[in-house]
């Protein structure tokens, strides 16, 4: 129990920038008493007291604003960042290093009996105010983007967002490549985005990794014809210059 909770502390230092200390996560982490009811009210409940188990379930969410069913299934490492407003069903089966942030549901989409609410694998990460509905599994390391609505199983390793959740188009490779080129990521921006500017900087941003490998392809043919062309080097780019773009808590 003792390894459990330090692995549990361990999980917000990784993933909360915001955290000060271990005393900040045992007294003001609403996420953390959440879990920490929930495994006891899903001992109970696997012990065959389900109405006691409920009740245990009733006082986490009143010290929490968190509601998980004492039948749900929860890995270790489980993180929930703010917490108010979660729910998470009876037959909800998440895996290991799993983060949901505020507003989430793992929610059913019938009334029969049965498996009828999500199961999330390892490493899933659900942002805030999403509802993933039904039986449907989410695969290891997805990613479901902050007030989708998810109907549909999501591969692993994807990423979905909208209403109905739709899977974003495959960019790791350009995004590697910006991140080889300028060192940072062009704001993670993708084709989905409405955002204008957004769109814009990305164009942007696509142009001038083609114009580079273009200008690079260039050079190694200069350098066959005149060696002392590959003497000049092109200046890095500034790194401080982009410091501040980035949000954070």
């Amino acid at each position: 129990m003792l390894k459990t909770i330090r692995e549990d502390i361990a999980a917000v230092f990784e993933r909360d920038p915001a955290v000060k200390n271990r005393l900040e996560v045992l007294t003001c982490y609403p996420g953390m008493r959440a879990i920490w009811v929930h495994r006891l009210s899903h001992k109970i409940y696997r012990a065959g007291w389900p109405v006691l188990a409920r009740f245990v379930a009733g006082i986490g969410r009143f010290i929490s604003g968190v509601e998980i069913h004492p039948g749900a299934t929860i890995g270790r490492r489980f993180f929930i960042d703010h917490g108010m407003g979660i729910v998470i069903g009876e037959t909800a089966e998440i895996g290991d290093d799993v983060t949901l942030y505020h507003g989430v549901t793992l929610g059913g989409t019938t009334w029969n009996k049965g498996k009828r609410h999500p199961t999330l694998r390892d490493g899933v990460v659900v942002g805030a105010g999403a509802k993933v509905l039904g039986p449907i599994e989410i695969g290891k390391n997805a990613r479901v983007g902050s007030n989708s609505v998810v109907t549909k199983p999501v591969p692993e390793g994807a990423t979905v967002t909208g209403i109905p959740g739709r899977i974003l188009s495959n960019e790791k490779g350009k995004r590697e490549a910006l991140q080889a080129t300028h060192g940072f990521d062009m704001y993670g921006v993708t084709e989905e985005m409405p955002d204008p500017v957004a769109r814009s900087v990305r164009a942007l941003a696509d142009q001038n990794l083609a114009m580079q490998q273009k200008i690079d392809a260039m050079a190694v043919q200069l350098c066959k014809l005149d060696p002392s062309f590959c003497d000049q080097q092109i200046p890095d780019i500034d790194q401080d210059a982009f410091k501040g773009l980035e949000g954070g808590k």
